[in-house]
Protein backbone atom coordinates (compact mmCIF):
# COMPACT_ATOMS: atom_id res chain seq x y z
CA UNK A 1 0.00 0.00 0.00
CA UNK A 2 1.04 3.64 -0.33
CA UNK A 3 3.29 4.11 2.72
CA UNK A 4 3.44 7.87 2.17
CA UNK A 5 -0.27 8.13 2.86
CA UNK A 6 -1.23 5.18 5.07
CA UNK A 7 0.42 4.25 8.34
CA UNK A 8 1.67 0.74 9.12
CA UNK A 9 -1.26 0.34 11.52
CA UNK A 10 -3.72 0.73 8.67
CA UNK A 11 -1.66 -1.64 6.54
CA UNK A 12 -1.94 -4.34 9.18
CA UNK A 13 -5.64 -3.59 9.68
CA UNK A 14 -6.15 -3.96 5.95
CA UNK A 15 -4.41 -7.33 5.82
CA UNK A 16 -6.36 -8.53 8.86
CA UNK A 17 -9.64 -7.51 7.23
CA UNK A 18 -8.66 -9.22 3.99
CA UNK A 19 -7.79 -12.45 5.83
CA UNK A 20 -11.03 -12.53 7.82
CA UNK A 21 -13.25 -11.79 4.85
CA UNK A 22 -11.31 -14.22 2.66
CA UNK A 23 -11.93 -16.92 5.26
CA UNK A 24 -15.67 -16.28 5.25
CA UNK A 25 -15.70 -16.52 1.47
CA UNK A 26 -13.71 -19.74 1.43
CA UNK A 27 -15.93 -21.28 4.11
CA UNK A 28 -19.07 -20.54 2.12
CA UNK A 29 -17.50 -22.41 -0.80
CA UNK A 30 -16.60 -25.37 1.43
CA UNK A 31 -20.18 -25.58 2.69
CA UNK A 32 -21.26 -25.78 -0.95
CA UNK A 33 -18.71 -28.60 -1.55
CA UNK A 34 -16.88 -26.66 -4.25
CA UNK A 35 -13.41 -27.22 -5.76
CA UNK A 36 -10.27 -25.56 -4.45
CA UNK A 37 -10.27 -23.17 -7.42
CA UNK A 38 -13.72 -21.98 -6.38
CA UNK A 39 -12.56 -21.66 -2.77
CA UNK A 40 -9.65 -19.48 -3.86
CA UNK A 41 -11.92 -17.36 -6.07
CA UNK A 42 -14.44 -16.84 -3.27
CA UNK A 43 -11.65 -15.96 -0.86
CA UNK A 44 -10.21 -13.35 -3.24
CA UNK A 45 -13.53 -11.77 -4.23
CA UNK A 46 -14.76 -11.58 -0.64
CA UNK A 47 -11.43 -10.36 0.68
CA UNK A 48 -10.85 -7.55 -1.80
CA UNK A 49 -14.34 -6.68 -3.10
CA UNK A 50 -15.13 -3.78 -0.78
CA UNK A 51 -11.63 -2.32 -0.87
CA UNK A 52 -11.57 -2.45 -4.65
CA UNK A 53 -14.79 -0.46 -4.98
CA UNK A 54 -13.54 2.04 -2.39
CA UNK A 55 -10.22 2.61 -4.15
CA UNK A 56 -11.90 3.10 -7.51
CA UNK A 57 -14.28 5.66 -6.01
CA UNK A 58 -11.65 7.71 -4.17
CA UNK A 59 -9.09 7.60 -6.98
CA UNK A 60 -6.53 5.50 -5.11
CA UNK A 61 -4.43 2.70 -6.61
CA UNK A 62 -6.38 -0.54 -6.18
CA UNK A 63 -4.72 -1.90 -3.06
CA UNK A 64 -4.44 -5.58 -3.91
CA UNK A 65 -2.89 -4.84 -7.31
CA UNK A 66 -0.02 -2.87 -5.74
CA UNK A 67 0.41 -4.98 -2.58
CA UNK A 68 1.98 -8.40 -3.24
CA UNK A 69 0.73 -9.82 0.07
CA UNK A 70 -3.02 -9.52 -0.44
CA UNK A 71 -3.57 -12.15 -3.12
CA UNK A 72 -1.08 -14.43 -1.34
CA UNK A 73 -3.04 -14.09 1.91
CA UNK A 74 -6.29 -14.94 0.15
CA UNK A 75 -4.71 -18.03 -1.39
CA UNK A 76 -3.22 -19.05 1.95
CA UNK A 77 -6.58 -18.66 3.67
CA UNK A 78 -8.22 -20.77 0.97
CA UNK A 79 -5.63 -23.50 1.55
CA UNK A 80 -6.27 -23.31 5.29
CA UNK A 81 -10.02 -23.68 4.78
CA UNK A 82 -9.49 -26.54 2.31
CA UNK A 83 -7.47 -28.63 4.78
CA UNK A 84 -9.57 -28.03 7.91
CA UNK A 85 -12.71 -29.97 8.88
CA UNK A 86 -15.99 -28.14 8.26
CA UNK A 87 -17.10 -28.99 11.80
CA UNK A 88 -14.57 -26.42 13.05
CA UNK A 89 -16.64 -23.69 11.49
CA UNK A 90 -20.16 -24.73 12.48
CA UNK A 91 -22.51 -22.59 14.53
CA UNK A 92 -22.18 -18.82 14.57
CA UNK A 93 -18.45 -18.69 13.83
CA UNK A 94 -18.90 -17.59 10.22
CA UNK A 95 -21.18 -14.70 11.22
CA UNK A 96 -18.87 -13.63 14.04
CA UNK A 97 -15.78 -13.73 11.81
CA UNK A 98 -17.66 -11.73 9.19
CA UNK A 99 -18.56 -9.19 11.88
CA UNK A 100 -14.92 -8.78 12.86
CA UNK A 101 -13.95 -8.21 9.24
CA UNK A 102 -16.86 -5.82 8.80
CA UNK A 103 -15.73 -3.58 11.67
CA UNK A 104 -12.05 -3.67 10.74
CA UNK A 105 -12.73 -2.87 7.11
CA UNK A 106 -15.19 -0.09 7.93
CA UNK A 107 -12.50 1.64 9.99
CA UNK A 108 -9.88 1.09 7.31
CA UNK A 109 -12.07 2.35 4.48
CA UNK A 110 -13.04 5.47 6.38
CA UNK A 111 -9.49 6.26 7.47
CA UNK A 112 -8.13 5.76 3.97
CA UNK A 113 -10.82 7.98 2.45
CA UNK A 114 -10.01 10.73 4.97
CA UNK A 115 -6.31 10.41 4.15
CA UNK A 116 -7.14 10.93 0.48
CA UNK A 117 -9.00 14.15 1.24
CA UNK A 118 -12.56 12.81 1.00
CA UNK A 119 -15.01 14.88 3.13
CA UNK A 120 -16.30 13.35 6.39
CA UNK A 121 -19.76 12.11 5.31
CA UNK A 122 -18.57 10.52 2.04
CA UNK A 123 -15.72 8.99 4.06
CA UNK A 124 -18.28 7.30 6.30
CA UNK A 125 -19.96 5.91 3.19
CA UNK A 126 -16.59 4.66 1.91
CA UNK A 127 -16.16 2.83 5.21
CA UNK A 128 -19.56 1.21 4.89
CA UNK A 129 -18.85 0.21 1.28
CA UNK A 130 -15.46 -1.23 2.24
CA UNK A 131 -17.02 -3.29 5.01
CA UNK A 132 -20.09 -4.61 3.21
CA UNK A 133 -19.44 -5.07 -0.52
CA UNK A 134 -17.20 -8.14 -0.15
CA UNK A 135 -19.87 -10.00 1.83
CA UNK A 136 -22.53 -8.94 -0.64
CA UNK A 137 -20.52 -10.32 -3.57
CA UNK A 138 -19.88 -13.56 -1.66
CA UNK A 139 -23.59 -14.09 -1.00
CA UNK A 140 -24.63 -13.24 -4.56
CA UNK A 141 -22.07 -15.61 -6.08
CA UNK A 142 -23.14 -18.39 -3.71
CA UNK A 143 -26.82 -17.83 -4.47
CA UNK A 144 -27.52 -17.05 -0.82
CA UNK A 145 -29.91 -14.38 0.50
CA UNK A 146 -27.81 -11.26 1.03
CA UNK A 147 -27.27 -10.15 4.61
CA UNK A 148 -28.49 -6.72 3.49
CA UNK A 149 -31.96 -8.16 2.87
CA UNK A 150 -32.34 -9.28 6.48
CA UNK A 151 -33.37 -6.87 9.25
CA UNK A 152 -30.52 -7.73 11.65
CA UNK A 153 -27.94 -5.05 12.33
CA UNK A 154 -25.16 -5.29 9.74
CA UNK A 155 -24.75 -2.09 7.77
CA UNK A 156 -25.54 -0.25 11.00
CA UNK A 157 -22.49 -1.81 12.66
CA UNK A 158 -20.27 -0.73 9.76
CA UNK A 159 -21.76 2.75 9.90
CA UNK A 160 -21.04 2.96 13.64
CA UNK A 161 -17.37 2.08 13.14
CA UNK A 162 -17.08 4.48 10.21
CA UNK A 163 -18.80 7.34 12.05
CA UNK A 164 -16.64 6.92 15.15
CA UNK A 165 -13.53 6.95 12.97
CA UNK A 166 -14.56 10.27 11.46
CA UNK A 167 -15.61 11.71 14.83
CA UNK A 168 -12.35 10.73 16.51
CA UNK A 169 -10.30 12.12 13.64
CA UNK A 170 -12.15 15.44 13.64
CA UNK A 171 -11.80 15.66 17.43
CA UNK A 172 -8.04 15.25 17.13
CA UNK A 173 -7.92 12.00 19.10
CA UNK A 174 -4.83 9.88 18.49
CA UNK A 175 -5.42 7.69 15.45
CA UNK A 176 -4.55 4.44 17.21
CA UNK A 177 -7.17 4.99 19.93
CA UNK A 178 -9.76 6.13 17.42
CA UNK A 179 -9.29 3.13 15.14
CA UNK A 180 -9.25 0.58 17.97
CA UNK A 181 -12.30 2.07 19.69
CA UNK A 182 -14.22 2.37 16.42
CA UNK A 183 -13.46 -1.21 15.38
CA UNK A 184 -14.39 -2.60 18.81
CA UNK A 185 -17.63 -0.62 18.91
CA UNK A 186 -18.76 -1.83 15.49
CA UNK A 187 -17.82 -5.42 16.26
CA UNK A 188 -19.58 -5.27 19.63
CA UNK A 189 -22.79 -4.07 17.97
CA UNK A 190 -22.60 -6.75 15.29
CA UNK A 191 -21.87 -9.43 17.90
CA UNK A 192 -24.85 -8.30 19.97
CA UNK A 193 -27.01 -8.46 16.85
CA UNK A 194 -25.87 -12.04 16.20
CA UNK A 195 -26.26 -13.30 19.76
CA UNK A 196 -29.38 -11.33 20.74
CA UNK A 197 -31.09 -11.12 17.34
CA UNK A 198 -31.11 -7.33 17.39
CA UNK A 199 -32.73 -5.78 14.35
CA UNK A 200 -34.06 -2.48 13.07
CA UNK A 201 -37.83 -2.16 12.55
CA UNK A 202 -38.96 -3.11 9.05
CA UNK A 203 -40.99 -0.83 6.79
CA UNK A 204 -44.75 -1.23 6.72
CA UNK A 205 -47.32 0.57 4.59
CA UNK A 206 -49.17 3.35 6.37
CA UNK A 207 -52.48 2.14 7.73
CA UNK A 208 -51.38 -1.51 7.74
CA UNK A 209 -50.60 -3.44 10.88
CA UNK A 210 -47.35 -5.35 11.24
CA UNK A 211 -47.71 -9.14 11.13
Amino acid sequence: MNEEILTPVLDWLDLAGVAIFALTGALVATKERQTFVTLAFFALVTGVGGGTVRDLLIGAPVFWITDPWVAAICLGVALFAWFTPTRWWEGKFLSIADGAGLAAYAVLGTAKALQYGVPPIPSVLMGVITGTVGGMLRDVLAGRPSILMRPELYVTAAALSASLTVAGTLAGIMNWWTWIAAALAGFALRLAAILLNLALPAYHERGQKAD
